[in-house]
This record gives C-alpha cells, structure tokens and sequence, in this order.
C-alpha cells in the first residue's frame, strides 16, 4: 500500500490565495504579524487539504518552540477570562499559549508544571503573581526563559522583565471618594487575606482614601473569610450612622454582603452602599445592581503579549515602564446609586 502524499506548503499557499512566504509566516509561527482573516485562510486552507507541521522539527531547527506557558492560580472567574484573552493575543502574534493551575497553591503541582514548562522549553512565560513563589519562578527565569507577571508588584528584576499590573489600589481609593461624595457616615473595607499581594494593593487603596477624602470619616477593614455577614452588617449599622459604604474585595464578596443586607431588609442605597471589584457576571444580574469596577481584559493580555515579543526580538520597549498599571473603569448601578425618575 502507497503511502499518502504528504502536502506542502506550496499547496496550502494556492488554496488560501496567498503567498508561501505567508503561509510559512502562519504556520511555523514566524512572529510576524499577519491580519486574522490571513491566518483563519491559511488555517482553514491547511485543514482542508490535511496538512501536518512538523513542530519537534522545526522548533528544534529554530531554536524556538513558539510556545507561551501561562501559570495561573486556577482557571475559574478573572483568571479564566484573562487566560481566553491571552489565547487571542498570543494567537495573532503566531504563538500557541499552554495554559497550567497551580491547583490553588498545591506545592506537587507547582514542581510538575516546573518541569513541563523547562521540557518543552517554552519561549516565554506569563506568570500571575499568586500562582508561584520567587524561588520557583527563578528556577524557570535561570534556564532562560523570560518571564512576564500578571499583577506581580515589586518583583526582584532578575525574576522578572516586567509586570503588567491592574489598578486596584487607585480604584479602591476612588471607591472611598465617590461613597463619601454619596453621603456615607462610615467606610468599611471588607477584604480576603488569602489574596496576599492582590488584598494588599486594595487596602493600600483603601487607606490612602480614607487620607486623602475621608480623613474624618469612620472606618475599619474587616476580612471576609468565616464572616457572618448577617451579623456583621446587624451590628455595622447599630454602631455607625448611615449610609454606610462597603468596598468589597471583588463581587463574589460583595454579593455576599448584598444578600446578607437583603435578607436584614437593609436599605440599598440609603442605609447601605456596596461597590465591588471585577465587573463580574454576578455584579450585572444581581438584585440590586452591584457598582463594580470593570477590568480590561484584552488590553491587559495584549499588554502582556508585547512585552514578551520585545523581549523575543530584542527590541527597546520605547521607554515603556517597566511595570504597567492598567486602570480600572467604575461601572455604577443601584448599590451606590437610585434611578427613581425625579
């Protein structure tokens, strides 16, 4: 029995309308950007017609595998949407992204996902600064492979290349501004220590707003673990005059305290205002409406994407920081805010 013909690039290029050299580009992850009309022609093309790329070969031939490893804390909420959007974003610029979860700070894990990304000898690696330890992570920057963070503050450089960070402390000290703006007698921070760094810049947030805007306002920060909202907010209320403000560590804890006030037949917003963070589904679709702030997810991944690929071309970043704060924008609904037609 014949074996099959095996089909070239040659083919592929005739099939999609466009040149080899685009086809190479595409397929072999050539770095150079193409349009993704381009790309979804040649892939689309070389589907059809069953054509296979070598990629142990060429990643060998070429001393670059094309490949970004991604490490996350885990794969739910916020880190599973940022992870699509760096898919997209590595996608465009020719790169394949492989996605590993720390499994939620399990150290077996960690030293398995070390060794699969040194393995494969990844080009690159994005790492969330919840998801590894220093001394990890260095053990992976010292065989080569530079590394860009995911809202990693203050990281040593020798780690790091660089962080793309979003702004929770500026959107947690403009919290602080708008519910006093909206009358609130007393703020309260309700945080999550488990977070480290992440709760970190939101109370770094919190404080400086209470400085700058709210010096003679009450306030406290409270952690939102084994919190018994309904009893917190009972005695919240009885202790403080109102309305009082919540910042809540993302909406997951603000719904929580919604659903406490709701079921006390607490006032929102009169009696109570509630602002959260990550503009989640949740946040939308809740009774009433949580203010939250929104995270830009393609920009965050975008930016990203781009300091790898300096990095991989080694080119100058154009005088960009080496850290990035990506600011946060305050979507307002019922919690801070009465719609009642005048």
């Amino acid at each position: 029995m014949s074996k099959p013909k095996q089909v070239t690039i040659v083919e592929v290029a005739a099939a999609a309308g466009v040149s080899i050299a685009t086809v190479s580009n595409v397929l072999n992850r050539g770095g150079i950007r193409s349009s993704k009309e381009t790309i979804r022609k040649v892939e689309l093309a070389a589907e059809q017609l069953g054509y296979r790329r070598n990629t142990m070969a060429a990643g060998l031939s070429r001393s670059k595998t094309y490949e970004i490893g991604l490490i996350l804390p885990g794969l739910t909420n916020y880190y599973g949407e940022l992870a699509e959007h760096l898919q997209i974003e590595a996608h465009n610029a020719g790169y394949h992204l492989s996605v590993f979860s720390s499994g939620g700070f399990d150290p077996d894990i960690e030293r398995r996902n070390l060794e699969v990304l040194l393995q494969r000898r990844v080009d690159g690696l994005i790492c969330h600064g919840l998801a590894m330890g220093f001394e990890s992570t260095r053990s992976i920057v010292n065989s080569g492979t530079p590394l860009v963070l995911i809202n990693g503050w203050n990281w040593p450089e020798d780690i790091a290349l660089g962080a793309v960070n979003l702004g929770f402390a500026e959107a947690c000290k403009q919290s602080t501004k708008l519910l006093v703006e909206r009358g609130c007698k007393a703020l309260c921070y309700v945080g999550s220590k488990g977070s480290k760094v992440i709760d970190e810049q939101r109370r770094k947030g919190f404080n400086a707003g209470i400085r700058q805007y709210a010096s003679d306002v009450i306030h406290e920060i409270v952690d939102a673990k084994d919190l018994d909202m309904e009893a917190f907010l009972s005695s919240l209320l009885q202790r403080h005059a109102m309305p009082v403000g919540m910042i809540a560590f993302d909406d997951h804890v603000a719904l929580r305290l919604l659903s406490a006030a709701n079921k006390l037949r607490i006032a929102i917003p009169s009696q109570l205002q509630i602002i959260g963070i990550n503009n989640d589904y949740i946040a939308k679709q809740s009774y009433p409406g949580i203010s939250s702030w929104d995270i830009p997810y393609s920009y965050q991944a975008q930016s990203a994407i781009n300091k790898l690929l300096h990095k991989f071309g080694n080119k100058a970043e154009s005088g960009e920081e080496r850290e990035i704060e990506v600011p946060l924008t305050f979507i307002e609904r019922e919690s801070t805010k009465s719609y009642k037609t005048e």
